[in-house]
C-alpha cells in the first residue's frame, strides 16, 4: 500500500505543506466562528485521512477558503437558532459537517467524481470571486480591532428585542409542557420574573453578533467601527499583509504566511503590546464530541441537509480541481471517485473531533510537490506535523494576535478571486457574464448555497435553450426540392418528390427542443403520402422527445401517411421499442439500415406522378 522509496521527499514535502497549512488552519478556524482549534483539528484529520484513503498521491487537504465560507454560513445559522450559544449549537453544527462527509463518501461510491467537470465555469468563477469578497469584507472589523458584541452602545440597542426573544422562549417552553398561558398567568409571570440582566445582555450580544455578521452586516456597522478604530490592531494586520507580499519577492522557498505569523506575533508578544489574542487552543489530544451521536436530533439538522449536500459537492469540486493540478505537475492520473471517498472519510472523522470541513488545497499541494512529495505519505506527514505542533505549541499559539490572522485572511481573500474570469467579462457572451454576476452578487450579499443552486439552474436553462435553438435551426423542415439534400439523396427520382417527404433529424431530441420539433412536423406538406424520417444523426432522445415524436407520428398516420425510419441509432431505437412505437406505429419492415435500402422499398411501393 505504501511506497517508502520516496520517504525523504515525502517527509520534506509533508513538513513544508504542514508549515504552510498552520497559519491558514488557525485563520480559517477563527473565520468560521468555531475558533482556531476547529481549524487546526480540521487540518490534522482531513489531511491525514484524505491522504490515507484518497486517490491523489500528492494531494494535501485541509480547510480551504470556499469550504470555510460555506461553513461560516452553516455555523452562523445554527448558532442563531440556539440563541447565540456556540457550545449548545456545536453538536448540531458538527452533525451537519459529519453528514457532509458521509455524503462525499456516498458520491464517491456512486461514481459521481467524473461528472464534477460538467459544472459551468461561470458558476465556479462567480462563486470563487464571491468567496474572496466575503473574506475581504468580513475581515475588515477584526483587522481594525472592532468587535460588535463588545461595543456596549451597539449591544444596548438590542435589549428590548432580547427581552422579547427570552419571553417568547418562555411561552414556547410552557406550550411544550402543556401549560396554557391564558389559564395560568401566574406561572408565566413567575418565570418572566426570573429573567436576569445577565441573560438579557447575553441575548443582546447574540442579536448584535447576528446583525453584524456577513457582508451586509459588516457594511451596516462599518460607520460605527470606523469611529472606534484600534490603531495597534490595524498596524498588526497591515504589517502581516506587507510581509506576506513583500517576503515573496525575496524568496518563495519559505512560506511568507508563516514568516508574517512568526514576525508579527513575535513583535506583539516580545514588546508586551496590549493586543487582542485569538481564542485559547486546548492543550492535549483532540477529544471526540460524542454528543453528535448521543444528542442527535433529526429536526435540528433537517433544515441543513441541502447545505450539507452543498458542502459535500463544493468539497468534491475543490478537491478534484486540485487533483487535476497535481496530475499536470506530476504527470500522473488521479482516481476521482476514490479521492471523494478519502475526502469524505477525512471530513467525517474531522467532524467527530470538532474540526471544520476541508478539501484538497491547491497551494499546499503545489508546495508539497515542489518540496519532493510523491506519495500519500506526504499528506499524512502534514497531518502528523500539525498534531505535534498542537501538542507541543498549543499554549504558545494561543498568544497569536487576532489581527495577524485577519491580515492573513485578507491576503487569502485577494488570492482566491477569479481574476481570469473577471478580466474576460468584456469579451464573454452576455448570458455567461450574467450567470457569473448573479452568482457573485447573490453569494456575497445573500446565501452562498442558494446562489450556486440558482446559478446552476440558470446555466442549465440557457444551455438547453441554446441546444434547442441549434437543433431546430439545423432540423428545419422544407420540401425535398428546397432542403439541401444529403449526398445519397441527390439522385432521388423527381417523379416521387411530391409523394415522398424526407425529414432529417439532426442532433438530440430532448425536452429543450420538443416544442420546435412538433411545430416543424406540422409543416409537412399534405401532398406527401410517405414520410421518411432519417435518424442517423439523432444520437439521443429523452422521454419528452420520445412522446413528442410519438404524438407527431400518430397525427401523420391519422392523415393516412406511411412512416419509414432510416438508420435509427441504438439509444433511440431501444426507447422506441420500449413504448411500442416500434412496431405499433412503425412496423419493423418500415425500418431501414440506410437510405439506399429505403429507396428500393419506395420505388416498389410508392406510385409517383405519371
Amino acid at each position: 500500500m505504501f511506497d517508502f522509496k520516496h520517504f525523504k521527499g515525502d517527509m520534506f514535502g509533508g513538513i513544508t505543506a504542514g508549515v504552510v497549512a498552520l497559519p491558514l488552519a488557525l485563520a480559517f478556524g477563527v473565520s468560521s466562528g468555531l475558533g482556531p482549534s476547529a481549524g487546526l483539528y480540521g487540518a490534522i484529520f482531513v489531511s491525514f485521512f484524505a491522504a490515507l484513503f484518497g486517490g491523489t498521491n500528492t494531494q494535501i487537504s485541509g480547510p480551504t477558503a470556499p469550504m470555510t465560507a460555506v461553513s461560516m454560513v452553516v455555523i452562523a445559522g445554527i448558532v442563531a437558532a440556539f440563541d447565540g450559544d456556540v457550545s449548545k449549537a456545536l453538536p448540531a453544527i458538527l452533525t451537519v459537517f459529519l453528514l457532509a462527509g458521509l455524503m462525499q463518501i456516498g458520491l464517491g461510491f456512486i461514481g459521481l467524481g467524473k461528472y464534477i467537470k460538467y459544472i459551468p465555469y461561470p458558476v465556479v468563477s462567480g462563486f470563487m470571486t464571491a468567496i474572496g469578497v466575503i473574506i475581504l469584507i468580513t475581515q475588515i472589523l477584526p483587522s481594525i480591532g472592532y468587535y460588535p458584541k463588545e461595543d456596549t452602545e451597539f449591544v444596548t440597542q438590542f435589549k428590548p428585542q432580547a427581552e422579547e426573544v427570552i419571553l417568547d422562549n418562555i411561552l414556547k417552553d410552557e406550550a411544550g409542557e402543556g401549560i396554557l398561558v391564558l389559564e395560568d398567568f401566574e406561572e408565566t409571570i413567575k418565570r418572566a420574573g426570573t429573567i436576569t440582566q445577565e441573560q438579557i445582555l447575553k441575548e443582546s450580544q447574540a442579536l448584535a453578533g447576528k446583525e453584524s455578521s456577513g457582508v451586509l452586516g459588516t457594511i451596516k456597522v462599518l460607520p460605527k467601527a470606523l469611529q472606534n478604530i484600534n490603531w495597534l490592531e490595524v498596524l498588526l494586520a497591515l504589517g502581516t499583509i506587507l510581509i506576506i507580499y513583500g517576503f515573496k519577492r525575496i524568496t518563495t522557498k519559505v512560506p511568507s504566511t508563516l514568516v508574517a505569523l512568526l514576525v508579527m506575533s513575535g513583535i506583539a508578544i516580545g514588546f508586551g503590546l496590549n493586543y487582542r489574542p485569538i481564542e485559547e487552543i486546548p492543550s492535549g489530544l483532540p477529544i471526540p464530541n460524542l454528543e453528535i451521536f448521543t444528542g442527535f436530533s433529526l429536526s435540528s439538522i433537517t433544515p441543513y441537509i441541502f447545505t450539507a449536500l452543498t458542502l459535500a459537492l463544493l468539497g468534491a469540486i475543490d478537491s478534484l480541481l486540485t487533483s487535476v493540478v497535481a496530475d499536470n505537475m506530476t504527470k500522473t492520473k488521479h482516481k476521482p471517485n476514490k479521492e471523494l471517498i478519502g475526502q469524505g472519510i477525512g471530513n467525517t472523522i474531522g467532524a467527530i473531533f470538532g474540526g471544520i470541513p476541508g478539501a484538497g488545497a491547491t497551494i499546499r499541494t503545489v508546495v508539497n510537490i515542489n518540496a519532493g512529495g510523491k506519495t500519500r505519505l506526504s499528506g499524512m506527514m502534514a497531518g502528523v506535523l500539525l498534531l505535534v505542533i498542537l501538542l507541543a505549541l498549543g499554549p504558545i499559539a494561543s498568544q497569536i494576535p487576532a489581527a495577524v490572522l485577519a491580515g492573513i485572511l485578507i491576503t487569502v481573500g485577494i488570492g482566491v478571486m477569479d481574476y481570469k474570469g473577471l478580466k474576460a467579462i468584456p469579451y464573454m457572451p452576455k448570458p455567461e457574464v450574467i450567470i457569473m454576476l448573479i452568482v457573485l452578487v447573490l453569494s456575497s450579499v445573500w446565501n452562498l448555497v442558494y446562489a450556486v443552486g440558482i446559478g446552476l439552474v440558470i446555466a442549465s436553462l440557457m444551455f438547453m435553450k441554446k441546444i434547442g435553438d441549434l437543433t431546430a435551426e439545423r432540423s428545419d423542415v422544407k420540401s425535398l426540392l428546397k432542403e439541401e439534400a444529403w449526398s445519397d439523396e441527390i439522385d432521388f427520382p423527381k417523379a416521387l418528390q411530391e409523394e415522398v417527404f424526407v425529414k432529417h433529424i439532426k442532433g438530440p431530441l430532448f425536452f429543450g427542443s420538443t416544442s420546435d420539433f412538433q411545430q416543424l412536423m406540422k409543416q409537412i406538406p399534405d401532398t406527401a403520402t410517405t414520410i421518411v424520417i432519417r435518424m442517423g444523426r439523432m444520437q439521443y432522445i429523452d422521454q419528452s422527445g420520445l412522446y413528442a415524436l410519438e404524438d407527431s407520428l400518430i397525427d401523420l398516420i391519422k392523415d393516412g401517411k406511411k412512416i419509414l425510419l432510416v438508420n435509427v441509432l441504438k439509444q433511440p431505437k431501444y426507447l422506441l421499442e420500449r413504448i411500442d412505437i416500434i412496431p405499433d406505429l412503425v412496423p419493423k419492415e418500415h425500418l431501414f439500415d440506410d437510405f439506399d435500402e429505403c429507396l428500393v422499398w419506395i420505388k416498389k411501393n410508392v406510385k409517383g406522378e405519371n
